[in-house]
């Protein structure tokens, strides 16, 4: 009798705390934090060998979508990361990975001679204690220096906690609690407002596309999407090499960096400002236009146009950069950056690799017999490997398959490491 007793009671304490750890993980969110968030605006300065921060202002904003179990970063990609500390016990209880327009301009060549300011921003859950805030930036070879430090009083009385901008949201898809979904907030740019119903059949035309993609299509019950109806002055975008100059309200334009399909804002406090009208965890910007472009960095946001001929893949290219931290793994079309990894760092991103790391990236997925690199012949095509080029480089990067949607648009699916990526990234968001 009490060996069987013996035998249950295992069971039954699996049981009882496999019950018990979501109340577990709540009661502990709920500890720390709001379920609001804290937003911190600052300005990013400098040129290709010199970074500085400086604080703007910070800003309560009514909803917190996160993760109230994952509030710590696990992945290691981007090239900043925040973290949060409880200012008297010295814990870290927030952090994430991020990138940002700066970044990608310091890899050009006008950053070698000119200096710049971009205005960038973080959020956070709202604490309900005192925190300590730090902003890393990476060094030349790939690893994290702290940059910006600074501690913030939850009584703190120039927290700005008026909403900037005010919109009605719409909820293209809802199917689950905020804090075990992936929210995305679609903001329309270049719409006008006689063209808000666009706007919404827009919204919903690209939401069946990202939920028709896997692994996406495994994870429609946990997939959140809302839309700002925000409308613009004027309908498109700008384009400066051809004069054209629109009042749009998150003023993008193509040609960012000089390169005419590269469509991107500057604008980023603006679009917080407008996604703050819904819960989100990530950002998606629909440009109102059929020219062929789009842009998108982790953390950050995506951005493209609603109505190329290629709208659909390009949307979802583009939210493997943003969502997923997945890396571009064509190497010969025409980009503004010089030498944008440096070939003696292995890179953060998931699918890209300098062999100088690759046993952390998709060595375990090779099978047996597949040589290292793996040249690009016709009996390699359908498995996975080590192809070089990638990355904007033709030599010296590599990539895992010979065709992905990161790579070229000839085919509709995602290679199997970008597939794992961008399903471990899911996870993280939906647990």
């Amino acid at each position: 009798m009490h060996s069987r007793v013996y035998k249950i009671l295992p069971f039954f304490f699996f049981l009882l705390s496999s019950l018990l750890y979501p109340y577990v993980i709540s009661a502990q969110f709920d500890s720390l934090f709001l379920n609001k968030t804290l937003r911190f605006d600052y300005i990013h300065m400098g040129d290709a060998n010199s970074e500085f921060f400086a604080l703007d202002e910070f800003l309560e904003e009514p909803y917190w979508a996160g993760s109230h179990l994952n509030l710590i970063d696990t992945f290691g990609y981007g090239k900043f990361q925040y973290r949060v500390y409880d200012l008297s016990t010295g814990r870290l209880i927030y952090s994430r990975g991020y990138s940002t327009l700066f970044s990608e301009w310091q890899t050009t060549l006008e950053a070698q001679d000119v200096f710049r300011a971009f205005e960038e921003s973080i959020v956070m859950p709202f604490p309900r204690h005192d925190i300590l805030i730090e902003i890393y930036s990476r060094n030349k070879k790939g690893q994290f220096e702290k940059k910006f430090s600074y501690p913030f009083g939850v009584n703190n009385y120039f927290v700005n906690r008026k909403p900037r901008m005010v919109f009605p949201v719409i909820e293209v898809r809802e199917v689950a609690p905020t804090e075990k979904a992936l929210d995305i907030v679609i903001l329309p740019e270049g719409y006008t407002s006689q063209q808000m119903e666009i706007f919404k059949q827009d919204c919903q035309k690209f939401a069946e596309i990202l939920i028709g993609y896997a692994p996406y299509n495994e994870y429609s019950d946990k997939i959140n999407i809302r839309a700002v109806l925000a409308p613009s002055q004027e309908e498109g975008s700008d384009f400066p090499a051809t004069g054209i100059w629109k009042n749009t309200l998150l003023h993008s334009k193509f040609y960012t960096f000089d390169l005419d399909r590269y469509c991107m804002t500057d604008a980023f406090q603006t679009v917080r400002d407008v996604a703050a009208n819904a819960p989100y965890d990530q950002i998606y910007i629909l440009v109102n236009s059929s020219n062929y472009g789009g842009g998108a960095i982790f953390n950050y946001y995506a951005l493209s146009v609603n109505s190329n001929m290629l709208a659909g893949k390009v949307f979802i290219h583009e939210f493997g950069h943003s969502f997923a931290g997945l890396a571009d793994e064509y190497y010969d079309s025409q980009v503004a950056y010089n030498e944008f990894y440096p070939l003696d760092v292995e890179p953060q991103e998931p699918n890209i690799t300098t062999l100088v790391k690759f046993d952390r990236k998709w060595a375990d997925m090779i099978e047996e017999g597949v040589p290292i690199p793996t040249p690009a012949e016709e009996n390699y095509r359908n498995k996975i490997g080590v192809f070089e080029g990638g990355g904007y480089a033709a030599k010296g990067i590599y990539r895992p398959a010979m065709d992905c949607l990161m790579n070229t648009f000839h085919q509709n699916t995602f290679c199997p490491v970008c597939i794992r990526a961008i399903r471990q990234m899911l996870n993280f968001y939906t647990q």
